[in-house]
């Protein structure tokens, strides 16, 4: 049985992409925690995970679609609230990767990936933004709302052959921290997690590995927990972070830091002061240092490579 600041009974979730993997894991989560459940995924692979979430006493939804277009949003929260008689999680889940070096990267798989991911979570975050300013203006209140965005440390470290990706996982966690400010006065609080785990996208990056209990360590239940605390009202106080999480651990990001200021000496740099400030400075510093966070790197201890 859940614990009163854990539990979501009586709440409705829609997690994008639940039809294998994390969105699976993420579903089967928050239905254990009491949830009633929209499982969206652009295959019929949702039938199955409703199937298993009532096969646990729980209720839920499927719905087929792709994520890609703010109609389809539209009616991913109209399909919640009507069927459930409310919404108050989204879990934006959904994804694809085209992996390639920017030389032989098309534009259509820039398209897609862009799409599915960012434009993906932007509508069903518009969506579901419109629906909970209009609860919360309605009763006067700030109301229940929990929104909780995939981002990747593809971001943070600029993987040379996932432009594409690591761009569309960019603009997902600076599009959380919009949320978090703009969305807060109406209850919202919006988090974005960079997770690892073992899925069919990823089963060919990461090497195997147990831990106690026989569960992976990079089984997807493991960020499945997180998401369901982030849902929670144990969770209240957590608002435009991110996190990276796997295996035993989350980690809490610091925003970026200033490294070095410079200043013009005459009240406005030209060419020529700037080469006499910067290049020197630069002449003496490790050029690997670059603006990815390579510190996160060091966080792992499975035994694996190549975050996802």
């Amino acid at each position: 049985m859940s614990h009163p600041s854990t539990s979501l009974s009586g709440r409705t979730a829609i997690v994008t992409g639940a039809g294998a993997g994390l969105g699976r894991a993420e579903a089967l989560a928050l239905a254990a925690q009491g949830a009633n459940v929209v499982v969206n995924d652009v295959s019929a692979a949702g039938d199955e995970v409703v199937a298993e979430i009532e096969a646990r006493g729980g209720r839920a939804l499927a719905v087929r679609g792709d994520i890609g277009g703010w109609q389809y949003a539209e009616d991913l929260v109209t399909a919640a609230t009507e069927h459930f008689g409310s919404l108050d999680i989204v879990v934006n889940n959904a994804g694809i990767t085209r992996d390639a070096m920017l030389f032989n990267l098309s534009e259509k798989d820039w398209d897609d990936v862009i799409r599915v991911h960012l434009k993906g979570h932007a509508a069903l975050s518009r969506a579901a933004a419109r629906h909970w300013r209009q609860v919360s203006k309605t009763t006067g209140e700030p109301t229940y709302a929990r929104l909780i965005n995939t981002a990747s440390e593809a971001f943070l470290l600029g993987g040379a052959g996932q432009p594409n990706y690591a761009a569309a996982k960019a603009g997902i966690a600076a599009l959380t921290l919009s949320c978090a400010r703009g969305l807060s006065r109406y209850g919202v609080r919006a988090n974005a997690i960079c997770p690892r785990a073992r899925t069919a996208m990823t089963d060919g990056i990461f090497a195997a590995g147990r831990s106690a209990g026989g569960l992976d360590i990079l089984a997807p239940e493991r960020v499945a927990a997180f998401v369901a605390y982030l849902a929670a009202p144990a969770a209240d106080a957590v608002n435009g972070q991110v996190f990276v999480v796997y295996g035993d651990m989350v980690a809490l990001l610091a925003p970026p830091t200033v490294e070095q200021r410079f200043v013009s000496g005459q009240g406005a740099f030209d060419p020529a002061e700037l080469e006499r400030t910067i290049t020197p400075y630069f002449a003496e510093r490790d050029p690997g240092k670059t603006f990815a966070a390579g510190d996160i790197a060091g966080l792992d201890d499975t035994e694996t490579t190549n975050p996802s």
